[in-house]
């Protein structure tokens, strides 16, 4: 009994010895740590504000207020472990190794990463641009380091990674993505008037843009119509919406004004042979 209450003394004694000698390091790591915390908030809020006085883009907004949030925390961090003596030396030491023997695993996140720096810094795209690639378009929702979110008309949302996306050939038609369409009119109308009414009713449309402006002539010479063909730039979350109203518009105009739709004829010619076989 008299060993037991021993061994309870000490370990009393040890506990008040370590918050003695501790305490008001363990206090201050705390501290550290916590205004370290506030600070890098105040720094992640300063440095968007500043971004978005100055325009720029939100992608590259959010990863310049991550790297002022992730340092200002590191810091904290590396003063916080000073209080105890600890240096930190030995850690990078161990995240090298670490990071030496697992490249290979990790080989695809990494390339990601490095390929959404390379995104973010280049700024060949942005949010709210339309840009197609790798056979997918869309209107881009946002960019990380490790992928780019699209998002299309019908509300789908896609996610590259961006290693697919460095490297590719990407096009970018910012908010506007382009419609090509035709209708063919008989040889005996106006082409000119027909061209005029195309004019006027993509000119009153709010969704299609005036700059660039719409482009419409003649496009080819068919066997029963005169081909005349209409380019025009709409919002690419509206793009269905709008070449459906338009094609609409287009067909209502053309027989309000009595121009003639030609639809494709074949002209077929029987001939009969007489049996002239005598018996």
């Amino acid at each position: 009994m008299e060993q037991q209450l021993s061994a309870l003394q000490e370990l009393i004694d040890t506990l008040v010895q370590f918050f003695v000698n501790y305490s008001f390091q363990v206090f201050g790591a705390v501290i550290i740590l916590i205004v370290g915390f506030f600070l890098a908030k105040i720094l992640n809020s300063l440095i968007l504000k500043l971004c978005e006085k100055r325009h720029v883009d939100i992608a590259l907004a959010h990863f310049l207020a991550l790297c002022g949030k992730t340092t200002v925390l590191a810091f904290a961090v590396i003063i916080a472990l000073g209080k105890f003596g600890v240096t930190i030396a030995p850690f990078v030491a161990a995240l090298g190794a670490i990071a030496f023997g697992s490249t290979m695993a990790i080989q695809g996140p990494l390339s990601n990463y490095g390929a959404g720096l390379s995104i973010i810094l280049s700024r060949n795209f942005k949010v709210g641009d339309t840009i197609t690639v790798i056979g997918v378009s869309g209107v881009v929702e946002d960019v990380t380091l490790a992928c780019t979110k699209l998002i299309t008309e019908d509300g789908v949302k896609v996610t590259i990674p961006n290693k697919h996306i460095v490297g590719e050939v990407l096009h970018n038609s910012a908010k506007h993505r382009v419609v090509e369409s035709k209708v063919g009119i008989g040889y005996a109308e106006d082409p000119e008037k027909a061209i005029r009414m195309i004019h006027g009713i993509l000119a009153g449309i709010s969704d299609i843009a005036a700059d660039p402006a719409p482009q419409i002539g003649i496009e080819s010479f068919g066997d029963s119509s005169v081909n005349i063909s209409y380019r025009y730039w709409a919002l690419t979350t509206k793009y269905i919406q709008t070449s459906f109203a338009v094609n609409l518009a287009v067909l209502k105009a053309l027989k309000e004004a009595h121009i003639t739709i030609p639809f494709p004829q074949r002209e077929l010619k029987i001939i009969s042979q007489v049996n002239n076989t005598k018996f």
